[in-house]
């Protein structure tokens, strides 16, 4: 989600589209759609467990179905609707992977090609070359390049007391890339697995070169207008989510037993871009998702690519049971069967979207609280996905 997987709750999911107009109609409020009993009870499971509200929308060979528990604000006592945007995290890089797959199609570049190619001497010194690291590098997070989220100064400005001093504070790609190669490489590019936030801002900038546009517009001309993603956008600076949305609540990395819970919904995200800083629906998770993996967004040879992947392993501990692609990963989960999608975390948000290789069978889910961790995913993916008697 925003800061770093490994940085909350042992795993932090990652740090983070113009909007096209209003939202359209909640894909999830199908009448004919069947009850998920099993997914309903995980959802109030997490709640009875102190999360302030959770979402899930599940698209099936049956129909379409969204359930909710808790609420989008606890002031107000507002329920969570099927509608509301909230902040992806690190969801947005299947996103970031996707343009630039579909640039790749269109021979605008190549995953072998080097960062130094496109962005000469900025990838340079302090044990680092970028004429040795690939674009596919960077997508898989095998470059070797520190995740500028890790960074003890920079992140200390976004702990506690201190995150209120610097919410609205703004970055420039170049200033976090820096950040990032400020800490020296742990291994040489394509070694190991190192999940950092840096390689997808530098993707980012490869697009930006490769294109001569902004990233916003090529993410809006590759991905958000064909597939009419009218409740995504990338805000860029504008700490505000547009439209209907639940409150994001924050425990802003304390490490109190028992902490203060802030609403951190306004935010300055420019610290994400890229990497992390994507608002969204789940019904528009769901489109996104269910395109990419159905082959319906990538030609043959960019969806290999894409869904080729590395261990997890490294010297950052990860999601356990996963493996990483391009942007995607696949997660094993306790039951045996394999899920494939992205997850994110930020403040106040956790967000994962899941499916069947085929993109037949997806679930998408939100939180909108930070201190629960990943079992309530697992829990609800697992109600979702794991055979029982009943199916």
């Amino acid at each position: 989600m925003t800061a770093s997987y490994s940085a909350k709750a042992g795993l932090l999911l990652a740090t983070v589209m113009i909007t096209g107009g209003a939202v359209a109609a909640p894909a999830a409020a199908t009448p004919s759609a069947p009850d998920h009993a099993e997914v309903q009870r995980a959802l109030d499971s997490a709640v009875a467990g102190g999360a302030p509200g959770m979402v899930a929308e599940v698209r099936d060979r049956r129909g379409r179905w969204f359930g909710s528990a808790g609420v989008s604000d606890t002031e107000t006592g507002q329920k969570r609707r099927p509608y509301e945007r909230f902040r992806i995290g690190s969801a947005t890089k299947a996103f970031t992977a996707t343009v630039i797959l579909r640039l790749a199609a269109e021979d605008k570049l190549s995953l072998d090609d080097t960062v130094e190619e496109w962005l000469p001497g900025l990838v340079q010194g302090n044990g680092y070359d970028g004429r040795e690291i690939t674009v596919r590098q960077l997508l898989n997070h095998t470059s070797g390049i520190f995740n500028y989220g890790n960074d003890p100064e920079f992140f200390a400005k976004g702990v506690g007391a201190a995150w209120f001093e610097h919410r609205y504070d703004t970055y420039t790609p170049e200033q976090l890339v820096r950040i990032g190669l400020a800490t020296p490489p742990p291994f040489k590019p394509g070694e190991a697995f190192l999940y950092s936030n840096t390689n997808y801002f530098l993707a980012a900038l490869i697009v930006e070169k490769a294109t001569g546009r902004t990233f916003a517009q090529e993410l809006t001309r590759t991905v958000l207008r064909p597939l009419g993603l009218t409740g995504t956008s990338l805000p860029g600076t504008d700490p505000k989510i547009d439209g209907p949305h639940p409150a994001h609540y924050s425990t802003l990395f304390s490490a109190d037993a028992t902490p203060k819970i802030y609403d951190a919904t306004e935010m300055d995200q420019s610290f994400a871009w890229a990497a992390g800083g994507i608002i969204s629906t789940t019904g528009d998770l769901q489109r996104f998702f269910g395109a990419l993996l159905g082959g319906r967004l990538l030609p043959a040879d960019q969806q290999r690519e894409m869904f080729t992947t590395v261990p997890t392993t490294g010297p950052v501990p990860w999601i356990p049971d996963t493996r990483y692609g391009l942007g995607v990963f696949s997660q094993k989960l306790p039951c045996g069967v394999t899920v494939w999608g992205n997850a994110g975390a930020t403040y106040g948000s956790w967000t994962y979207a899941m499916g069947s290789r085929d993109g037949e069978h997806l679930l998408t889910s939100q939180l909108n609280g930070d201190w629960s961790g990943l079992s309530v995913f697992t829990d609800v993916l697992s109600a979702e996905f794991c055979p029982t008697a009943s199916r």
